[in-house]
C-alpha cells in the first residue's frame, strides 16, 4: 500500500446500540494508542439516535465518527430522513451511502447514491461510497462488470482521495461468515483501482478502497494484506471494542 493511502477501519454499527453502547466506544478510544495513531485512522458509524452522545465520548480523541445514511436534499419536507448537515451538526465526518442493504432494502439505485455522495461533499463529509455483486452475478461471472458500474456511476465528478473512500462489499459475504478468497478480493479491488484512476489520474491512486463482508478478527490479516485494500468496512465485529481493535491491530 502506498504510503499516500493511510488504512482506515471503519465500524459499520447498522441498526445497533442504545446509549449503553457508549462504553464499548469509549473502549475503542481509549485503546486508540500512539502506535494505532500513527498507522491508521478508525472511523465508527453508530445509529443516528447515538451521534450527538457519542461526539461527546470520543471529544478530544482521534477517533471519527459516521453516519450510515443521508438524504440527498438538506432540509424539507422528508419525515424520517437525516440530512448531511444534520449529520455533520451531530458531530459526524463520514457518512456511509449506497450500502447493499440500502439498495436492496430501500431500491437506491447508483444514481440515488451519486446524489448522497454529494450531499455528504455538500455538507463537508467524507463520502464512503458502497459497491459490491450478489451471489447470482458473481456465479455468472458478472461480479467485475457490476462493480466497475456501480463504481462509474455511484460516484460523482470531482472526487478526490480527501472526499472519498470507496468500500466493496460483496454482498453475498455480508453478514453470512462466508469470505472471497485473498485473490478474488484482489482481483475486484485491482478492478476498482483502475477504474479510479482511469478517471481521476492520480487522484484516483490516492482514494483508498475498504473491503467489507464478514470480516472478523481471524481473517483480518489476510485480508488486510491484499493488494489494493486500504482497510476494512467492519459490521458485527465492530460492536464490540475487542473485535474491533484486533482488526485495526492487523492492520500494522
Amino acid at each position: 500500500m502506498p504510503a499516500s493511502r493511510r488504512p482506515l477501519i471503519a465500524g459499520n454499527w447498522k441498526m445497533n446500540g442504545l446509549k449503553a453502547s457508549a462504553g464499548e466506544l469509549a473502549a475503542i478510544a481509549g485503546a486508540y494508542d500512539a502506535a494505532l495513531r500513527a498507522r491508521l485512522d478508525l472511523l465508527v458509524c453508530p445509529p443516528a439516535t447515538l451521534l450527538a452522545a457519542f461526539a461527546d465520548t470520543v471529544s478530544g480523541t482521534p477517533v471519527m465518527l459516521g453516519g450510515q445514511d443521508c438524504h440527498p436534499l438538506g432540509s424539507g419536507a422528508h419525515t424520517g430522513d437525516i440530512s448531511a448537515e444534520m449529520l455533520k451538526d451531530a458531530g459526524a465526518s463520514a457518512v456511509i451511502v449506497g450500502h447493499s442493504e440500502r439498495r436492496g432494502d430501500h431500491g437506491e439505485g447508483d444514481a440515488v447514491v451519486k446524489a448522497k455522495a454529494k450531499a455528504a461533499w455538500r455538507a463537508g463529509l467524507l463520502a464512503v461510497v458502497c459497491v459490491g455483486e450478489s451471489l447470482e452475478e458473481r456465479e455468472a461471472g458478472e461480479a467485475a462488470a457490476v462493480v466497475t458500474r456501480q463504481v462509474r456511476q455511484s460516484i460523482p465528478d470531482g472526487a478526490s482521495a480527501a472526499t472519498l473512500v470507496v468500500a466493496y462489499e460483496p454482498i453475498w459475504a455480508i453478514g453470512t461468515g462466508r469470505t472471497p478468497t485473498t485473490a478474488d478480493v484482489a482481483e475486484i479491488h485491482g478492478t476498482i483501482r483502475r477504474v479510479l484512476t482511469e478517471r481521476f489520474g492520480a487522484e484516483g491512486e490516492g482514494m483508498r478502497i475498504l473491503y467489507g463482508g464478514s470480516v472478523k478478527p481471524d481473517n483480518a490479516a489476510a485480508l488486510l494484506a491484499t493488494a489494493d485494500v486500504d482497510g476494512a468496512l467492519v459490521g458485527g465485529a465492530s460492536l464490540k471494542a475487542a473485535d474491533f481493535l484486533a482488526i485495526a491491530r492487523a492492520a500494522l
